[in-house]
């Protein structure tokens, strides 16, 4: 497999969280946060393959003790941070998210679907008064259309309210995305089917795994995709292993020849029904 440079690496700096979301699978993994030092040793090499980290595979990012010191390394070492929160902590620990090194901040509002146990007026307040006063991109997320979407138009009706104006009256610069105010955006998108072992074949082709993305988990296990959830492709360690030389592995290698065949080799990638939408 050639070398490239990835449009993005997704980096878990935690797989804890505060919420149990009906769409997310959760991990059986052991809980754990990543140490700054062991974030520096994976910021140095990540440099030389992308400019952009996003910090989250499972888990709450706002519930890392050290997330200041992580964006720091992620400045040190030139890379744009891009953060997913589900948006509960955003008034205690958001503004540690107004860090030089952040690029973007999605906020998955459809988190709420799952967790009846905040009010939902409340918790929009928190995360409108975050967006308004922010300077990154802010994306605002509705990735449940088709599944658990029951409180969507609870919230298109607050977005309305603040805005003045329907929030899905201004289309953005592509499919599913609506422009709300400068660099502030709202995202739709179709519920999805995580891939699970267990799972029946989907139909996968092609994946855009080990192309313009690569994920690391909270171990420093390298797997091809943020959506391997429970590390089932270990490609190697980067705590162990240069990034070159887990790139350059078999597995890898034949992940990545197997969707230019459009033949995936890895039994997870054949069940995943995200990567179906690859094949249109």
């Amino acid at each position: 497999m050639k070398k490239t440079r990835f449009s993005r690496i997704y980096v878990e700096i935690t797989n804890c969280c505060n919420l149990r979301c009906a769409f997310c699978p959760g991990t059986r993994r052991p809980l754990r946060f990543l140490a700054p030092s062991d974030f520096a040793r994976m910021a140095s090499q990540l440099k030389e393959y992308t400019d952009y980290v996003y910090l989250h595979v499972m888990g709450e990012p706002l519930l890392h003790p050290a997330l200041r010191e992580i964006l720091d390394l992620c400045d040190a070492n030139g890379l744009r941070a891009c953060v997913t929160t589900n948006g509960t902590l955003l008034p205690t620990a958001g503004e540690t998210l107004r860090h030089r090194a952040v690029h973007k901040v999605s906020i998955s509002l459809h988190s709420m679907e799952g967790n009846g146990r905040t009010c939902l007026e409340e918790y929009l307040e928190g995360v409108w008064d975050f967006c308004r006063r922010g300077e990154m991109i802010r994306c605002l997320r509705l990735w449940n259309l088709g599944g658990a979407d029951r409180r969507n138009g609870e919230i298109l009706t607050f977005l309305r309210n603040k805005l003045g104006r329907d929030p899905l009256g201004e289309s953005g610069v592509w499919p599913g995305v609506w422009v709300l105010g400068e660099r502030l955006f709202l995202e739709q998108a179709e519920r999805f089917e995580w891939p699970d072992l267990q799972a029946a074949e989907a139909g996968v082709e092609f994946c855009q795994g080990l192309r313009t993305q690569a994920a690391v988990l909270v171990d420093g296990t390298v797997v091809p995709c943020c959506l391997d959830h429970e590390g089932d492709i270990p490609l190697g360690n980067l705590l162990e292993q240069p990034l070159a030389e887990i790139l350059a592995g078999p597995r890898a290698r034949a992940v990545y020849e197997g969707f230019s065949q459009r033949r995936p080799t890895e039994e997870l990638c054949r069940r995943c029904g995200y990567a179906t939408r690859f094949n249109r």
